[in-house]
């Protein structure tokens, strides 16, 4: 029997509500002080939900619910779309609790599995509703049981777009403890235009909704990252993603990997730490997305003894803001998303902090890249605004997010797909 996981904490995550249940409302009217619609402010809006859909939205005035709507105030807050986290690892937690390949060569399935859930329950409660989670490390095609598991409501979480394992070029990647030993690695690996288009295909019959690759990752211990496909593998890897129906996200942090990418024709970048005015040049020539994962640079840094705030910016910290700002420069399109599982899940919010507060943007701005900006990038029709027909996904945030980002922390009242999952 299909049950709703249930919170010891009563008041923050509440039982979703079971559509068999007659005395559950298949109306709610939400009264915010503002509706923020997935591109500007709409003072004095009101929200109709029926069922798992937005059926009304606009001046509270010209809404007529019917009698039995329940209705929800939420006086002080702003209504937003659900957030859409551009770059999640919901099998993977902090850094500085494990090492990355501790967790990848000795924490068992079942652990990381038990762990995963917990990291989707506080995704979810942090306001971000939908996550595309890039990469298991290490747990095989495990994000796509835990997909179904949220599909059919066995626990809570954000709807997931998964990408199963990443594939990288045979011996380019870790864990590399010894020559001696055939360790699990954190990615699958692949070489040749037939190998990668094979490794393209298993991945996609497996369940992967996008294809993840790695343009370029350090050989060895202390190298630097260096491109690793040639651009005839990224081009086979990326024709045979889109002939299936796949975008596809590239792991790229040297100019000339992501050169390679953009030539391929993915979707996004993820990192893009070296990239310069001739490469975001030609990003904004071709369309792709970059999601620059400041907050990880940003604690990793701190993971290994820099005092932020106190202690002066490391180099790659101030290499990654300049980076990010010749980006914005050039025009090209960004999609907000943390590299979240370096950090504590649940605390999506870092990124978009940083781009404000550190990066240049205004909170209007990444208000938007978290809604209906990756709402378009991730290709997800349904949900990133306010508005009739989009999925209910609907979170409250105690004050104005397009004028201090910060309170996106703030979350009060979360429902997905009609459900709710916390209220005030």
């Amino acid at each position: 029997m299909i049950f709703r996981f249930l919170s010891g904490l009563a008041g923050l995550f509440l039982p979703a509500l079971a559509l068999a249940d007659p005395s559950a409302p298949s109306f709610f009217l939400l009264r915010p002080a503002a509706v923020f619609d997935g591109t500007q402010m709409q003072p004095g809006w009101a929200v109709l939900v029926h069922g798992d859909k937005i059926a009304a939205a606009g001046p509270a005035a010209e809404i007529n619910p019917p009698n039995d709507a329940k209705t929800i105030d939420l006086p002080d807050d702003t209504l937003i779309p659900g957030l859409i986290e551009g770059h999640s690892h919901l099998f993977l937690h902090p850094y500085n609790e494990t090492p990355w390949i501790d967790q990848v060569t000795n924490e068992s399935l079942a652990f990381r599995t038990a762990a995963a859930t917990a990291h989707a329950r506080a995704t979810l409660l942090a306001g971000f509703t939908t996550v595309r989670d890039l990469g298991t490390e290490g747990a095989g095609f495990a994000d796509v049981g835990l997909k179904k598991a949220i599909e059919q409501g066995l626990v809570p979480g954000p709807r997931m777009i998964v990408v199963t394992r990443a594939i990288v070029a045979t011996g380019s990647y870790g864990p590399k403890l010894s020559t001696d030993l055939d360790l699990p690695q954190g990615a699958e690996e692949a070489s040749g235009v037939d190998g990668i288009v094979e490794a393209v295909r298993e991945q996609i019959g497996k369940g992967a909704d996008w294809i993840k690759l790695y343009a370029d990752y350090r050989w060895g211990p202390g190298e630097p990252s260096r491109p690793t496909f040639s651009q005839e593998e990224l081009n086979a890897a990326v024709k045979a993603a889109h002939d299936a129906g796949r975008p596809v996200a590239v792991h790229a942090t040297t100019a000339e990997g992501m050169r390679r990418a953009i030539l391929a024709g993915v979707e996004t970048i993820e990192h893009g730490d070296e990239g310069t005015a001739e490469v975001f040049k030609l990003m904004k020539e071709r369309g792709v997305a970059l999601c620059p994962t400041v907050a990880a640079g940003d604690a990793i840094e701190q993971y290994r003894g820099w005092k932020k705030g106190s202690a002066p910016e490391p180099k790659g910290i101030m290499e990654k803001h300049a980076s990010v700002k010749t980006a914005r420069a050039a025009g090209v399109i960004f999609a907000m998303g943390g590299d979240v599982g370096v950090f504590p899940h649940g605390e999506n919010a870092r990124e978009m902090e940083l781009l404000v507060r550190e990066c240049g943007f205004t909170p209007l701005e990444v208000l938007r890249q978290a809604t209906s900006g990756n709402a378009a990038i991730f290709r997800l029709a349904d949900r990133g605004s306010i508005r009739p027909g989009q999925v209910a996904d609907l979170v409250s945030v105690a004050g104005d997010p397009t004028k201090d980002i910060g309170v996106v922390r703030q979350v009060r009242f979360v429902m997905k797909g009609g459900e709710i999952f916390r209220q005030p």
